[in-house]
């Protein structure tokens, strides 16, 4: 069977080369790895899912700090490890030397992934691929370096979820550009299956919860606008009456969701875990 073709394209009017250059420079503040370790739990039900076994090629997309990439390789497979952002990679083979873990490491744009076709038996991505601006090119990238009957393991932020909630707070705040769809479309699963359905034997979907646990509301807006680089970019944007009421609408937001109780903070937030068989 050959590679699939490039799926349907994304809106015309939108310039996405800059607005891909926008996020790169967005997820290089911060410190992305400081909240990607918190993570790690995600990317290592991920690799279950997604029956990850030894001696498998594997790649990890948009990996950030690595937590799929590490999963992978924790069960032995050949791991290629990509992302856009050079120093988010760095951190993940502080990671895979740390325990002894090879790694190949590469940037590369989920976009536009230079790998042959079919040359993977499995892809995966924890909260990653879904940043980019072009859905359906990135389906088709997915697709096309996946081999046939191997998997595609994706977990994305759902629409109703805690992260859902945040992005729609920031965009009130910072609005992203027009035409722009939502990363977290990814993870609703009609959508799923409206980007992968056409080039795919089965789609599994299975709504999972990740708990952020931080001390207070105060402490998890430290965190996130010190070192997540939506949120610190959006706190950037604006002048001290604006942050102020972004610091005030997250506080809300925050504790809204909170079930940890008056001395500390946990906040459910809610994800799709997919994994994609292809045809």
């Amino acid at each position: 069977m050959n590679a699939p073709t490039e799926l349907r394209a994304a809106p015309a009017t939108l310039d996405l080369a800059a607005i891909k250059l926008r996020q790169q420079a967005t997820w290089a503040s911060g410190d992305y790895a400081v909240i990607g370790t918190t993570l790690q739990i995600v990317g290592e039900n991920l690799a279950e899912a997604a029956d990850v076994r030894a001696g498998e090629r594997v790649l990890d997309v948009a990996a950030g700090n690595g937590n799929a990439t590490l999963a992978a390789a924790r069960r032995f497979a050949e791991v290629t490890s990509t992302d856009y952002v050079g120093p988010l990679l760095d951190k993940a083979a502080d990671r895979a030397r740390a325990e002894g873990l090879s790694v190949r490491f590469q940037v590369a744009d989920v976009e536009a992934l230079p790998f042959a076709d079919g040359h993977f038996d499995a892809a995966l991505s924890t909260f990653g691929a879904m940043f980019a601006p072009d859905h359906e090119r990135t389906a088709s990238e997915l697709l096309r370096v996946v081999r046939p009957g191997g998997r595609i393991g994706i977990a994305a932020w759902t629409p109703e979820g805690f992260i859902g909630r945040l992005f729609r707070v920031i965009s009130a705040h910072v609005p992203p550009p027009a035409g722009l769809r939502s990363p977290v479309k990814w993870g609703d699963e009609p959508y799923l299956a409206e980007l992968f359905g056409a080039h795919a034997e089965d789609i599994e979907c299975a709504r999972r919860t990740f708990n952020f646990r931080y001390r207070s509301p105060a402490h998890w807006i430290e965190v996130f606008r010190n070192y997540y680089g939506p949120t610190h970019k959006a706190f950037a944007a604006l002048d001290e009456a604006g942050q102020a009421r972004l610091h005030a609408d997250l506080t809300a937001l925050l504790e809204s969701m909170n079930v940890g109780g008056a001395d500390s903070l946990v906040v459910p937030g809610e994800y799709v875990e997919a994994v994609i068989t292809r045809h």
